[in-house]
């Protein structure tokens, strides 16, 4: 078991208790990609469209082979997203998703911006969450439906998990080629960090709020036919079509225990065995206040340990209400994929 340092918000005790040695859970391709993201130099930037304040932009590190081109294409792997401020909670899932041994979202950062390339609202000081723009992401070519990789309904999702059916859906390849334990990684994952949009877009598994965008957009009252729901951000890279990706990932940190989606688990018979014992070891708070502090963005503007210790323990906690759930309906773990 991890031996838990006590710290008192100075540098130099925080340096000794957490700072010491890179967490092996961090590949060396995770911190090049957050150096990058967090020291790279603006070169471009362009507009997502249908998301709002979201950015893309290139970025041209020193030591680059390659001059700083502000050319728009992103093959290179040398692009990033610049999300919200209010989307900060992106990078406390990047480093969860490393610390479960799950490895299955994308390298994140938080980043105060000065470039003058950048709008004003982007460079007031506030730090935005920046996220790794991975080239070979698939998206379906029909624009209602592009932040999947491939089409499937709850229903449809459903039935795969109850007959162990790989492919979900005849004929489509992308759905065809993702690994059954895939969800099992990702229930684990959303459950962790309430995380509706992908399995649970509409809010079946709770009773939202009238503020809640599934209220708003009319989307809860579809819970009423379950074959009207449909998974979103699904999606798989053509560098690994087996395994899904997770991409906005920044989740309801305040989502109150009595409000827990566990609608996010139905179905899922089997759990990834690192993640599982990770949850059971205690640790799940303090392995994450070792990850973090490798951001020191990040740590700085949330207040260090003391300030991230609250909203690591609701983590650890939703942990071992999942714990208790795989206890009460005897599920069991599953061997882990090779990184």
């Amino acid at each position: 078991m991890d031996q838990p340092c006590k710290w008192s918000g100075s540098p130099q005790e925080d340096r000794l208790c957490f700072g010491e040695t890179v967490p092996p859970w961090l590949s060396e391709d995770d911190i090049q990609k957050m150096e990058l993201l967090a020291h790279g130099q603006v070169v471009s930037k362009r507009r997502v469209p249908a998301h709002g304040q979201v950015l893309r932009i290139r970025l041209h590190a020193d030591g680059d082979t390659q001059p700083a081109s502000p050319g728009e294409d992103c093959g290179d792997g040398r692009c990033g997203l610049i999300k919200r401020s209010t989307d900060l909670y992106e990078v406390v899932a990047f480093h969860l998703d490393r610390v479960l041994g799950l490895n299955r979202s994308l390298p994140a950062v938080a980043r105060r911006f000065s470039s003058p390339i950048l709008p004003y609202s982007y460079t007031n000081g506030a730090p935005r969450p920046l996220i790794w723009w991975a080239p070979d992401v698939q998206h379906l070519e029909d624009t209602n439906n592009d932040q999947n990789s491939c089409a499937l309904g709850w229903l449809q999702y459903q039935e795969m998990l109850r007959s162990n059916i790989v492919a979900p859906v005849a004929g489509d390849t992308a759905c065809a080629s993702i690994q059954r334990g895939e969800w099992g990684r990702l229930a684990l994952f959303d459950f962790l960090l309430q995380i509706h949009d992908r399995l649970d877009r509409y809010c079946c598994g709770f009773e939202p709020d009238a503020s809640e965008p599934c209220v708003e957009e009319m989307l809860h009252e579809k819970c009423r036919n379950p074959s009207e729901l449909f998974l979103v951000h699904i999606l798989v890279r053509r560098s690994t079509p087996s395994q899904l990706v997770f991409i906005d990932n920044a989740g309801r940190p305040q989502q109150p225990e009595a409000k827990l989606n566990f609608r996010l688990l139905q179905g899922i018979d089997s759990f990834p065995e690192t993640a599982v014992a990770t949850l059971r070891s205690g640790c799940l708070a303090h392995r994450l206040l070792k990850s973090l502090y490798r951001d020191q963005e990040l740590w700085e503007s949330q207040g260090g340990a003391a300030g991230l210790w609250p909203l690591l323990q609701v983590l650890e906690r939703r942990g071992q209400i999942l714990l208790q759930y795989l206890q009460e309906h005897n599920l069991t773990v599953m061997r882990d994929i090779p990184r």
